[in-house]
């Protein structure tokens, strides 16, 4: 399968340290089956860093049996549910400590976080919020959480917006 990563740099041996933390699946390095995705996460944060940044994809291929294999720890979320909205909670709170070295589902972008906070504050509880997630599309992502995994990917080419 093709993963696409977005950033302001090309990436051709992710390093997982170089994550950020408090992200959905814990630090890692996050890639996406969608290039549409990866485009959009590259403009923004080529957008944040300002006029001197520039958006660039960096596209890998990884053997799809990886993810069955049983020498890796991997988690997959089969879109959003309780279980993946605790953990992208937990996650992002910094109270989540996981060995995975593969974790896959749903992204939590900037447009869902509303309905992500309304359910980290109590005003929504699971089932509405898994219920408003639901109704927009959800892109996946796959994430590398160890030095292990990240050698799994072969580099393929990077390109600029």
């Amino acid at each position: 399968m093709l993963l696409y990563h977005g950033s302001t740099m090309a990436v051709r041996k992710p390093i997982v340290s170089r994550g950020r933390g408090k992200t959905d699946f814990g630090k890692g390095f996050y890639t996406t089956t969608s290039r549409e995705q990866a485009e959009k996460w590259a403009q923004i944060k080529r957008d944040r860093m300002g006029d001197e940044a520039h958006a660039i994809v960096s596209v890998f291929e990884l053997d799809d049996a990886v993810l069955n294999n049983p020498a890796y720890h991997t988690r997959h979320f089969d879109g959003a549910t309780a279980e993946w909205l605790d953990f992208v909670v937990g996650n992002r709170r910094g109270e989540v400590h996981h060995n995975f070295d593969l974790i896959m589902g749903p992204v939590a972008n900037d447009r869902l976080y509303a309905t992500i906070t309304l359910y980290e504050n109590g005003i929504l509880d699971a089932n509405a919020a898994i219920e408003q997630l639901n109704t927009h599309q959800l892109f996946d992502q796959l994430s590398f959480h160890t030095t292990k995994a990240c050698k799994l990917l072969t580099f393929v080419e990077t390109f600029e917006l």
